[in-house]
């Protein structure tokens, strides 16, 4: 690694208000989560989910585990961390993601590893503690157009099959032609074998979607100790039960989550609870349920049920009744002695609207930790940047701005026309003390001629700036080239490439790198180049 360097996320120009002003610890904000992410308010989260997590939940989510991990290989790692999941001084620290095509974007792999690194640092400053780092597989979301792609270097790689219910559940059937594309696209090298050999035994060896996502995920994985759990398990929704079952007849979570809302008024509001923010989902469907005309229903089927009947469908198959994207969090802390959820930024942002559905249920609202951001760059690039004298911050700006901003510099033309501006704002406020002296009508005509001096005075400005543009065109070509490369479509890298863009060429050099460079607790975006 040549160069590694950092730049803010609030200063990055991609991270919301909402995320910016947590990260600043805006005052107003405290109500909406627990504690921020410090070493000093681990140990108090420590305290506060040792008290509160029930110890009998522990024995039921070992067996569940040991059970999901049946059917694959397991490394001695996770093995050992999912026995150290009975011991009550053990925690876990959980990041959760979709069942995306071969990881889909690479910021799954910087959310992994910013959580197995946080494990390792708590160890550190918490030895007479465990840390056990999680995935929590997204296998009964149903947006199956989210999660059928990935991009390699520019390519959308898809999955095009008929789909209904949820993802998990999947049949792999249709990936050997995408094997296939992969294969061609990737190339010829030791690394392309490896990546190749990677796809071929996750997705076509495995029955279904959650089955190659575990397999992918441990073989990336597993000397890590990573422990990778499937919510869509009818023994961990028998502990979740009572919860759906409140859920069904009291709607607390729309009530409490409502009540929220309002604190956040100035944001983006990410997600809205439903009356009741339960799934049904059985076999090839999974459908809200709603409560019309005194019976639930389960949407867009001709499924009903009476009150009894739920209870008792819920008592005989927990399974069927899965928590929609205001709920699963919460499925999540009940059954896990779980510290730290680590997220995205619009993850984060949902989360903020959750805590008063927590504090409700009285359950222990975890830390949240906005996960790593990378910027993956390569020593042309580095070259480039440096011959262009341009700074981090410059290549994160919006790009018209960023093209504005660099042609200015490059001009030895003043480009600011404020002294004009306000001369002849002084001259019209002098004509308007004589407007007020004679007919309306001059009035009128002198306020049409100020606004079209002032607006003839911006076209100047613009018309000045497209001519310098023209006289640095070739500079500025250049700069805007080498942004496009780092920020595909005008948009994060990390948001676009798969891991596997950067395996083919750096192999594990790649994955080593990040798990040496990516501090979870600082929130800086790591420009890393290899």
């Amino acid at each position: 690694m040549s160069e590694n360097d950092c730049i803010t996320y609030q200063s990055s120009g991609y991270f919301s208000k909402l995320i910016n002003d947590y990260l600043d610890k805006k005052p107003e904000l405290d109500v909406l989560y627990n504690r921020f992410p410090s070493i000093e308010n681990f140990g108090l989260q420590i305290e506060e989910k040792a008290k509160s997590f029930i110890p009998s939940y522990r024995k039921i989510l070992f067996d569940a585990l040991k059970e999901q991990y049946s059917k694959s290989e397991i490394s001695q790692q996770t093995d050992a961390n999912i026995q150290l999941l009975l011991d009550n001084k053990t925690f876990t620290i959980t990041t959760g993601h979709q069942l995306n095509l071969f990881t889909g974007p690479v910021y799954f792999i910087y959310k992994i590893i910013s959580t197995i690194n946080l494990c390792k640092k708590l160890k550190t400053e918490f030895p007479e503690n465990n840390f056990v780092p999680v995935y929590w597989m997204a296998s009964e979301d149903h947006d199956f157009e989210e999660i059928n792609h990935f991009y390699l270097r520019g390519k959308k790689i898809n999955w095009i099959r008929d789909f209904s219910g949820a993802v998990g559940r999947l049949t792999t059937t249709g990936l050997s032609e995408v094997y296939d594309i992969f294969k061609n696209e990737l190339g010829k090298s030791v690394n392309a074998e490896f990546l190749c050999d990677l796809f071929k035994k996750a997705y076509l060896e495995h029955h279904n979607l959650a089955e190659a996502t575990r397999f992918l995920v441990n073989e990336l994985f597993k000397e890590h100790g990573l422990v990778i759990i499937d919510g869509d398990d009818k023994e961990l929704k028998k502990v979740f039960a009572s919860y759906v079952e409140k859920e069904l007849f009291e709607n607390i979570s729309y009530r409490k989550i409502n009540e929220t809302l309002p604190k956040l008024k100035d944001y983006t509001i990410q997600v809205n609870p439903r009356e009741i923010n339960i799934f049904y989902c059985k076999e090839n469907i999974r459908e809200r349920i709603v409560f019309e005309e005194d019976e639930f229903k389960i949407f867009n089927t001709s499924l009903t049920f009476s009150d009894d009947e739920i209870k008792k469908e819920l008592k005989e198959f927990p399974e069927n009744f899965s928590p929609n994207v205001v709920l699963r969090p919460l499925y999540q802390e009940i059954i896990l002695p779980n510290l730290c959820y680590i997220g995205g930024g619009g993850e984060i942002a949902y989360w903020l609207e959750l805590k008063s559905n927590f504090d409700e249920y009285q359950v222990a609202f975890p830390i949240l930790l906005v996960r790593n951001s990378v910027l993956v760059t390569n020593k042309k690039q580095i070259q480039k940047k440096e011959r262009l004298h341009l700074t981090w911050k410059d290549l994160f700006t919006e790009q018209q701005q960023l093209f504005n901003n660099k042609t200015k510099e490059f001009s030895t033309i003043n480009f600011d026309f404020s002294k004009q501006k306000e001369f002849l704002k002084e001259q019209f406020d002098a004509l308007k003390e004589i407007a007020t002296k004679t007919d309306i009508s001059f009035e009128k005509a002198l306020i049409a001629q100020e606004v079209k001096q002032k607006k003839g005075l911006d076209n100047l400005e613009k018309k000045l700036l497209k001519a310098e543009k023209k006289l640095h065109h070739d500079k500025l070509e250049r700069i805007i080239m080498l942004q496009n490369e780092l920020f595909p479509n005008q948009s994060l890298q990390e948001r676009k490439s798969n891991f596997s863009e950067f395996y083919v060429e750096f192999g594990e050099e790649f994955i080593n790198v990040l798990f040496e460079t990516l501090n979870p607790l600082e929130s800086t975006f790591s420009i890393i180049s290899l």
